[in-house]
């Protein structure tokens, strides 16, 4: 059993990690432990390399966006769910690009298989919805929309963010059409 301090400890780096990292890649251990107000035993307790921590930062952003599916889907018909959640995810990628850098190569694939599957589940559970109720096409296939979807948070930025007309054109390719 965890103390409850000890998982406050754990979540105020994990955001501080977040921060430090989405504004420079390169930011140390040091600076997230300052940033969260925890001593460096806690930190390296918690976390006992930068990739650790790096890894972890990385898969709370991945559970944080699968976890909102059900949500979206209980607030918003399916197709806007499924806006929603590419939107928030292009974001949360854009912001992780960073993090990639950081990693080694086989840290980088590791978590690459690790958040394949959890991925491909909500946009399955939002596609199904859409096809449930009739807005999207029966074809539309989980696998396709991730590859789909990848180029949109490697799309320029600016001065325009190409990212949400280039998200309407796939959407539309999914939507059905009378």
């Amino acid at each position: 059993m965890v103390r409850s301090d000890a998982l406050e400890n754990r979540a105020r780096i994990l955001a501080a990690a977040r921060e430090a990292f989405t504004e420079n890649s390169a930011a140390s251990m040091n600076q997230v432990a300052q940033r969260a107000g925890v001593g460096a035993g806690t930190l390296y307790r918690n976390f006992p390399t930068r990739e650790a921590l790096v890894l972890a930062v990385y898969q709370d952003e991945v559970t944080r966006i699968t976890a909102a599916v059900p949500d979206l889907l209980a607030q918003l018909p399916p197709l806007e769910a499924l806006r929603r959640w590419t939107t928030d995810l292009v974001e949360a990628m854009r912001k992780k690009h960073g993090l990639g850098d950081a990693l080694s190569v086989g840290a980088h694939q590791a978590i690459t298989e690790q958040s394949y599957g959890p991925v491909i589940a909500a946009i399955t559970e939002l596609l199904d919805a859409g096809k449930a109720d009739g807005t999207i096409r029966d074809d539309a296939d989980p696998g396709d929309f991730l590859q789909l979807t990848g180029a949109l948070w490697r799309a320029a930025s600016s001065p325009v963010d190409r990212a949400p007309h280039m998200l309407a054109l796939i959407l539309d390719g999914l939507r059905t059409h009378p």
